[in-house]
């Protein structure tokens, strides 16, 4: 089993799937305009956390938040993607997998920004 890894395992394959995969983000980052909005608030939310000082714990938090959205989308432009090649044609399944996989970056933006009030109203207010 090992030797079969040595022999699969290549430096190279690895170093072309990593530029496969940011060309995947780079493409989300140009052309999706959600992706844009969701930047745009990370990167308010950022400044925020400077500006009010938040801790350790709380910059990671903010970050898996931040981190969840931007994966939520992605994989929702995936799914997007992929639905219009395979049923380039109007299916009502092929709607419902957009509705749901857009449903799904939906939740990640409501709990990121419940997290975002929970750290930062206190600061603000009190």
């Amino acid at each position: 089993m090992l030797d079969k890894l040595k022999s699969t395992f290549s430096i190279r394959r690895q170093i072309k799937s990593f530029a496969y995969a940011f060309k995947g983000i780079v493409y989300v980052m140009k052309n999706e305009s959600n992706m844009h909005i969701h930047l745009i608030a990370a990167t308010f939310v950022i400044i925020a956390g400077f500006v009010f000082g938040v801790s350790l714990m709380e910059w990671c938090v903010l970050i898996i938040a931040i981190t969840m959205v931007i994966v939520a989308e992605t994989m929702n432009t995936s799914l997007e993607l992929l639905t219009d090649l395979v049923s380039p044609d109007y299916h009502p399944l092929a709607g419902k997998a957009k509705d749901v996989a857009a449903g799904a970056v939906t939740l990640a933006a409501i709990g990121a920004a419940i997290i975002g009030l929970v750290i930062f109203l206190p600061k603000i207010f009190w």
